[in-house]
């Protein structure tokens, strides 16, 4: 193993206390073992060896998973194409996992539990709560059989492609449990897509004899999943691959995700330094903070951090792109609110921005698909300008010199512009400050000269100890992976839904992901980010408020991260105002439809079977009519 990986870590006297926290487990998950097999266990796990005096006490564990409809696409327009492209891996049956006291007739009761080698890998940008998956997989796997092995795959994708590996111990997991990052293994550009990095990856799984995959990451990551899951059962690759959705940008939500590991941890994190600044901004009196967020093309940890620490402004890319604003409408709709709040003898503010915004502007996006146009073909940055078409090489030479030099970047692997590279709140605060200097000289604002301070909060969240909720929820998701493997599901998502309430409360279970799937670019079926809601109710939460933020100063600040006390156990605003349960509805349907057949029997009477028919005549036709494709 290269010597850089899985070593002990020196813990600050608080690292050492999270280090001591047991994350909570649903009851579906939990495994009750007489006090000879929980010793024997332990004492197995601790030692970090297998013993074969313990392996007949433990194995025999039971997984209980019910199987729920085959699934179809969220998009019946995309559904023909996905299942074309997915023939082995579309129209899997939902996955619920039960408790051992659950009474559900048709359940399959797992009590074989054979030795399984598996391997995991961290893909995508490093999220907090990252290290806890892999303890909760670790320890479901020897729980259920101490003589399975869990293999790391050091440094990401291609730690797997090269088939270095390291084999996870508790000793190794000693000082990464509730810890932040991805250095326990690393993590490189992470990507399996080629047909020459699919062939690696299933070389490696076949050479290692791999009974499962656990691919750890956000869209992009789980497509590949998705996509290696189809390649491998093509090809009768006995590895199953299991995707885990972990990524900081929290957009990888959808009918089955209710949120992500690290999204929790990253808004609070950030909420803090935003609410730090507010704090600032109000005892100085004299400036405006200008604040880009991560997130990539989605404004979700915008809009949490904005229900959370209450700046004055956030212009989200989704509302952008919704209204078509131009560069020169967001510049005159932040002049006209320095203006107003001038009005009112107030020179301060905060505005949060993120980064994905400047794709969202209309003519900005299409300067840089001409850019990236030009890249791909060849021509260097330095000859760029004079090619550009005329209107695109007037916007050009309109933008300030720090930003013509980063939209010149060459683009990421998905096309997009490198956009924790572009310093959209700069070119904002310059454009702000240029207008309201002109303002100034036509005699149009008679206020105080405008002064910008801004910022980017980036990085600074993304190796911060996992707050309480990402440790519980990872963790559970770890476990919630060996039961996908134990019960022999190949191209699955682990889901855990009802989020918002207690651990005890959530339902664990397993989607497959092509169900997640939509087509969009190039025809392709893929996960993709999802955007902010303009519907949904937290962002109408915002909008009741936005006039409030706006002009009264109403900063609220959460504080640090809270392991204890007050604040421990909140969880993201966007998460608690939706009403998320689709797998609980899904489940409450059949429910419905069960009661249905039970009454309409043959031999009820004739009354019955014409209510029963009138009313499921009457929603077959709405369904019909919203699942068509002309309606979606």
């Amino acid at each position: 193993m290269d010597a850089d990986y899985g070593v002990a870590r020196e813990l600050s006297d608080l690292q050492q206390l999270r280090t001591l926290y047991k994350p909570q487990l649903p009851p579906c998950l939990q495994v009750s073992l007489p006090l000879s097999r929980s010793l024997s266990l332990s004492l197995s796990l601790s030692l970090s060896i297998y013993d074969p005096r313990f392996a007949a006490f433990t194995i025999g564990t039971e997984v209980r998973v019910e199987f729920g409809d085959a699934t179809t696409a969220a998009d019946p327009s995309g559904a023909h194409t996905i299942k074309k492209s997915f023939p082995h891996t579309y129209g899997q049956r939902l996955a619920h996992f039960l408790r051992a006291t659950a009474k559900v007739a048709d359940a399959q009761i797992i009590t074989d539990q054979p030795a399984v080698r598996v391997g995991v890998v961290f893909c995508g940008r490093q999220s907090p709560g990252g290290h806890n998956v892999i303890w909760g997989l670790y320890e479901a796997l020897k729980v259920h059989n101490p003589k399975s092995v869990l293999l790391g795959f050091l440094g990401g994708s291609e730690g797997l492609f090269a088939k270095k590996t390291l084999e996870i111990s508790d000793e190794i997991l000693a000082t990464y449990k509730n810890q932040g990052g991805y250095d326990l293994l690393g993590r490189t550009k992470d990507q399996i897509r080629t047909t020459e990095q699919v062939n690696a990856a299933l070389n490696a799984c076949t050479a290692l004899k791999l009974d499962a995959l656990v691919i750890i990451g956000g869209v992009t990551s789980n497509t590949d999943a998705a996509q290696l899951a189809e390649t491998f059962a093509e090809r009768n690759c006995s590895t199953k691959v299991v995707g885990i959705p972990v990524t900081l940008n929290g957009d990888l939500k959808n009918h089955f995700v209710e949120t992500n590991v690290g999204f929790d941890t990253i808004c609070k994190v950030n909420s803090q330094l935003i609410s730090n600044v507010c704090t600032d901004a109000l005892s100085a009196e004299k400036y405006y903070y200008f604040i880009r967020l991560m997130g990539r093309k989605a404004s979700q940890v915008a809009l949490e951090c904005t229900l959370q620490s209450h700046p004055n402004m956030v212009i989200l890319a989704e509302e952008v792109d919704a209204s078509k604003l131009t560069l020169s409408d967001i510049t005159k709709q932040l002049c006209d609110a320095v203006q107003a709040r001038a009005e009112q003898d107030k020179y301060h503010g905060v505005v949060l921005l993120p980064e994905g915004l400047i794709e969202s502007i209309p003519e900005v996006y299409s300067l840089l698909q001409e850019i990236h146009g030009l890249l791909r073909k060849g021509v260097s940055a330095d000859n760029i300008s004079g090619q550009l078409s005329p209107w695109a090489s007037a916007l050009f030479e309109f933008l300030p010199p720090f930003i013509k030099n980063q939209l010149l970047l060459h683009p990421e692997s998905d096309d997009s512009a490198q956009l924790s590279q572009i310093e959209t709140e700069k070119l904002l605060a310059h454009l702000v400050e240029k207008e309201m200097n002109k303002r100034l000289e036509e005699g149009t604002y008679k206020g105080k000269k405008f002064n910008a301070i801004c910022h980017f909060f980036g990085y600074q969240a993304r190796g911060s100890l996992p707050s309480k909720f990402d440790c519980d929820y990872a963790y559970v998701l770890g476990h919630i992976g060996y039961h996908i493997i134990a019960a022999g599901l190949n191209g699955y998502m682990a889901t855990v839904n009802n989020l918002k309430n207690p651990v005890n409360k959530w339902r664990c279970g397993a989607a497959p992901i092509t169900a997640m799937m939509t087509v969009r670019r190039y025809g392709q079926p893929a996960l993709y980010p999802a955007t902010v809601d303009l519907r949904g109710k937290a962002y109408d939460l915002l909008r009741q408020n936005a006039a409030k933020f706006l002009m009264d100063d109403v900063y609220r600040n959460p504080g640090p991260l809270q392991f204890e006390g007050p604040g421990a156990d909140a969880k993201p605003v966007t998460l608690c105002v939706e009403d998320q349960d689709y797998m609980g509805r899904i489940k409450e349907l059949q429910e419905y439809l069960e009661k249905v057949r039970a009454i309409v029997k043959p031999g009820c009477s004739q009354d019955i079977v014409k209510a029963a028919l009138s009313a499921m005549a009457s929603v077959t036709d709405i369904l019909s009519v919203m699942t068509s494709p002309s309606s979606s």
